[in-house]
C-alpha cells in the first residue's frame, strides 16, 4: 500500500469523524431538551448523558444504517476513499451550513444525496429498489409520527383517564419495545443483531406456533408490566415528578436510538475501505464514529441544548412526550430496516401532530413549507455537489 492510499485512508477517516462530531453535536441533543425545560435534569449532566448513550447506541445498534450507506446506495462500483471523503465533506458543508443559516438540514438527505453523488459520478449504477425503500419510509414518517404524536396527545389531553394511568401506559409501551430492541452485543443465528426477548427465547429454548415465539411475548410483556409500575408509582406520588421522570427515560432511550441510526450516516461512507481493502471488523469502524459522536455532544452540545430546551419548555411536559415517543418508535424501526432517517424530520412531525391534539399546529404553514423545501433542496443540492465535487478531486489529483 502507497503512502498516497494512506494518505487518502487518513483524509477519509477524519472527514468521517469531523461528521460523526457534527452529528453528536446536533442531531442527538433534541430528545433531551424536554427533559432540561422540564428541570429533570441540567445542561451539563445531560450533555454527558448524551454522549455516552449516543456513543452506546452508535456501537451496538449503528452497523445496519452503516451498511445502507456504504454499499446499498449505488451498484457496479465501490465506494473508494477520495469518493468517501467526498461525499462526506459535502454533507458536512450542509449541516454547518443549516448550523450557520438556521435553516434544518436533514443529516440523512445530505449523506445520501451526497454519496448517490459520488457513486454515480464513479460510473455506477442507481439502487432504485433501496431509493424506493428509504423515500417511502421518508414519506411515510410524517404522518407516521405526527399521527402517533396526536394520538399520545389526546390520551394524555382526556378527562377521563387519570395521568396515574396515561403515563405509565405510555411508560409499559416504550418498556415493550425495549425488549424487543436489537442490539449487536445479543447475538442471533440469523442476523448481526439480536433483541433480549430473542436471547431469552432461545435460552428456555421455548418453541414457537404460528411464527409466535411465546417466550418473546412474556419477555415484552414483563418490560410493558416493570415499566408501568414504576412510573406510575412515581407519578402517583406526584404526577409531575412521574412526568419528569418519563421525560428523562425517554430522552435516554431517543439518544441512545439517535446514536445508532445517525452513526451510519459517517461511518457508512467508509465500509468498504474499512472492511474490504483493511480487513478490520466493523466494530472498529463503529467505534470512530462512536468516539467522535462522544466528542461532538460533549463539547457542542450544552450550547444547542440550552436553545432547544426554551422551545420544548414553551411547548409544555405533554407535548413533549407526544412528540418523543414516536421518535423512538420510529427510530427503533429504521435501525431494524437499516433506513438512515432525519431526526429533524421526525421531531417537527411530532410536535406538528401533539399541537393539532390541542387545537393548533405551533407551527406555521410558512415554516412548514420553508422546511419541507429546503429538505428537498439539501437531498437534490446534495447529489450534484457530491457528484461534481468528487469529479473535479479526482481530476485534480488524477487518483480515484
Amino acid at each position: 500500500m502507497t503512502v498516497v492510499f494512506w494518505t487518502l485512508v487518513a483524509f477519509a477517516t477524519v472527514s468521517s469523524v469531523l461528521m460523526a462530531w457534527a452529528l453528536g453535536a446536533n442531531s442527538n441533543s433534541p430528545p433531551f431538551a424536554p427533559a432540561i425545560g422540564a428541570n429533570a435534569v441540567s445542561t451539563m449532566r445531560a450533555a454527558f448523558l448524551i454522549g455516552i448513550l449516543a456513543a452506546a447506541g452508535a456501537l451496538t445498534q449503528g452497523g445496519a444504517i452503516s451498511e445502507t450507506i456504504g454499499a446499498n446506495l449505488i451498484g457496479g462500483v465501490t465506494i473508494t476513499p477520495l469518493a468517501a471523503a467526498s461525499g462526506l465533506l459535502v454533507a458536512a458543508g450542509f449541516m454547518a451550513f443549516g448550523v450557520y443559516s438556521g435553516y434544518p438540514v436533514p443529516a440523512a438527505f445530505a449523506t445520501t444525496g451526497a454519496i448517490v453523488g459520488v457513486g454515480l459520478s464513479l460510473g455506477g449504477d442507481p439502487a432504485f429498489d433501496t431509493y424506493r425503500r428509504i423515500v417511502t419510509f421518508w414519506l411515510l414518517v410524517p404522518p407516521t409520527s405526527g399521527g402517533l404524536a396526536y394520538v399520545t396527545a389526546k390520551l394524555l389531553r382526556r378527562d377521563d383517564v387519570p395521568e396515574t394511568v396515561s403515563i405509565p401506559f405510555l411508560a409499559a409501551v416504550v418498556a415493550g419495545i425495549l425488549a424487543n430492541v436489537r442490539l449487536g452485543v445479543i447475538p442471533h443465528p440469523d442476523r448481526a443483531q439480536g433483541s433480549v426477548a430473542e436471547a431469552v427465547a432461545r435460552l428456555v429454548g421455548d418453541p414457537s406456533v404460528f411464527g409466535i415465539e411465546f417466550a418473546v411475548v412474556l419477555v415484552t410483556l414483563a418490560f410493558a408490566a416493570l415499566g408501568f409500575r414504576y412510573i406510575r408509582r412515581r407519578t402517583q406520588a406526584s404526577v409531575d415528578t412521574g412526568i419528569r421522570t418519563l421525560l428523562l427515560g425517554l430522552g435516554s432511550v431517543v439518544a441512545f436510538s439517535s446514536g445508532g441510526s445517525q452513526v451510519g450516516l459517517a461511518t457508512g461512507p467508509l465500509e468498504n475501505l474499512y472492511g474490504a481493502e483493511l480487513g478490520l471488523p466493523s466494530i472498529v469502524l463503529l467505534a470512530i464514529g462512536a468516539a467522535g459522536i462522544l466528542a461532538g455532544a460533549w463539547m457542542g452540545a450544552p450550547r444547542l441544548l440550552q436553545a432547544t430546551s426554551r422551545e420544548y419548555a414553551q411547548l409544555g411536559l405533554r407535548r413533549s412526550i407526544a412528540a418523543l415517543v414516536p421518535g423512538f418508535i420510529i427510530a427503533q424501526l429504521a435501525i431494524t430496516l437499516g433506513i438512515p432517517i432525519s431526526f429533524n424530520n421526525i421531531i417537527i412531525s411530532g410536535v406538528i401532530g401533539g399541537g393539532l391534539a390541542a387545537g393548533s399546529a405551533g407551527v406555521s404553514r410558512r415554516k412548514i413549507g420553508v422546511t419541507v423545501g429546503f429538505w428537498l433542496i439539501t437531498l437534490a443540492g446534495s447529489i450534484g455537489i457530491g457528484f461534481g465535487l468528487y469529479r473535479l478531486l479526482s481530476t485534480v489529483l488524477g487518483i480515484q
